[in-house]
């Protein structure tokens, strides 16, 4: 789907907060209320937008803890990632998750309570699957966080 100026300017919006009313997004973007939910619309089905979400604040659901995993592993076939990403699934810990290039072969974000928390995390991850080598890195203070993806490097549509 080619998206024109005014679809980028609703994905800005909706990303600012997805809570806005669709009439609101309309007269900020220069349509009627039915248009702009017709694009919304589109644009979901279309998988650009993948779903809306609350963004909690993670000290207020005690999540404040921040932990960086470098995974290397010895294995590298599709029967042992694929054992692993299913035991990753299952951690609601696990914020994201990404394979890498270079030095470390997997990534893992992981918010927990307190290095407790972490710890308790680690074991059930390891009693899971084979790791040969875990290092973690605990974020000592966010300095930018965002959810709003940048939309400068969408292909040009009509605008």
């Amino acid at each position: 789907m080619a998206l024109d100026k005014i679809d980028r300017k609703i994905l800005a919006l909706l990303q600012k907060d997805a809570t806005t009313p669709v009439a609101e997004i309309g007269r900020k973007v220069g349509l009627s209320t039915t248009p702009c939910w017709r694009r919304i619309q589109k644009m979901e089905e279309d998988g650009i937008i993948r779903r809306r979400v609350a963004i909690l604040d993670p000290f207020k659901v005690n999540a404040g803890v921040t932990v960086f995993v470098a995974v290397r592993t010895n294995q590298h076939n599709e029967t042992w990632l694929k054992d692993f990403a299913k035991a990753v699934e299952e951690f609601p810990e696990v914020m994201e998750f990404y394979r890498m290039s270079g030095e470390v072969d997997y990534l893992m974000r992981v918010v927990v309570p307190d290095i407790a928390a972490f710890d308790a995390f680690y074991q059930n991850l390891i009693s899971r699957i084979s790791l040969s080598d875990v290092s973690s890195s605990f974020a000592m203070e966010q300095i930018k966080y965002t959810t709003v993806l940048p939309l400068d490097y969408i292909a040009p549509g009509e605008d």
